[in-house]
């Protein structure tokens, strides 16, 4: 795996395992398909047909959508 840049704020949906184990692309993919339903559409951007993952945004959609299964 390697190292993420500080400054690495997108990365392409297909490479975002090289950057973190999880989720899987193929679970992002799953994510970005309901994206208007889980409220992950504010995680995705696009340029053509590339998508991309905001990282910071990312991270904020995982403590969202957790916040309240947290004891």
């Amino acid at each position: 795996m390697q190292e993420v840049q500080k400054n690495m704020e997108l990365i392409p949906l297909s490479k975002w395992n090289d950057y973190y184990d999880y989720p899987t692309v193929g679970a992002l993919r799953q994510l970005v398909f309901y994206e208007d339903t889980n409220g992950f559409n504010k995680v995705v951007r696009r340029v053509g047909k590339r998508i991309y993952i905001k990282t910071s945004e990312f991270f904020k959609w995982v403590e969202e959508t957790n916040k309240n299964r947290i004891a």
